[in-house]
């Protein structure tokens, strides 16, 4: 049952998608100080970054609230 998501500007776009646009954008030390994660500070990689991101709701948001700002 897919459900049509009108209101929700992240709608189709994968956790990887965002992610990856935001590191174009910033590179990892500009992504670092926009969101204060670990992940984005010591050894950062998209895998481990999803991996922290997936399990962590406050985080998620922080990334998800900062692409919609951004773009």
């Amino acid at each position: 049952m897919a459900h049509e998501q009108p209101n929700n500007p992240l709608h189709g776009l994968t956790l990887e998608n965002i992610l990856k646009r935001l590191v174009e954008h910033y590179g990892w030390s500009g992504l670092a100080q926009e969101i204060n994660i670990n992940c984005f500070k010591s050894d950062p990689s998209i895998k481990s970054s999803l991996k922290f991101l997936r399990k962590t709701e406050w985080a998620r948001s922080k990334v998800e609230a900062l692409y919609l700002s951004t773009f």
